[in-house]
């Protein structure tokens, strides 16, 4: 990573298997903005931007908005406080908690009728 720990939008794109324009939108919409820019005004992020990303990334098979990613982004921020608006969040959190619990087990259930359809198809082919 260039300059001290520190890599540009291509690198992270390729990490984490985003492309370069879904990297920028999330700037511009301050969902994920860059920990700093290099004397050229390219964007730089820092591992702690890519574990951020991963999290915002492993939100959009549940389905997620963007709105509701900000949401969760905000309320881990303010989780580690230790005040009302700590407390607020870490219900926020236990909220999130419950509901990505829900939609996996939707998923779950559509990929068991995938699977079903897949298996239906299969057995039309090898007869």
């Amino acid at each position: 990573m260039p300059g001290g720990g520190m890599m540009q939008i291509g690198e992270l794109a390729e990490r984490t298997e985003l492309s370069l324009r879904t990297l920028r939108h999330y700037d511009e919409i301050g969902l994920l903005e860059p920990s700093g820019r290099s004397e050229g005004g390219f964007r730089l992020y820092t591992e702690g931007d890519y574990q951020r990303l991963m999290l915002i990334r492993r939100m959009k098979p549940l389905g997620y908005s963007l709105e509701q990613m900000r949401d969760l982004l905000r309320a881990l921020d303010a989780a580690g406080a230790e005040s009302v608006s700590g407390a607020e969040a870490k219900q926020l959190l236990a909220e999130f908690l419950t509901d990505a619990q829900q939609r996996r087990a939707k998923l779950e259930k559509q990929l068991a009728a995938a699977d079903e359809f897949i298996g239906l198809l299969s057995d039309r082919i090898t007869r």
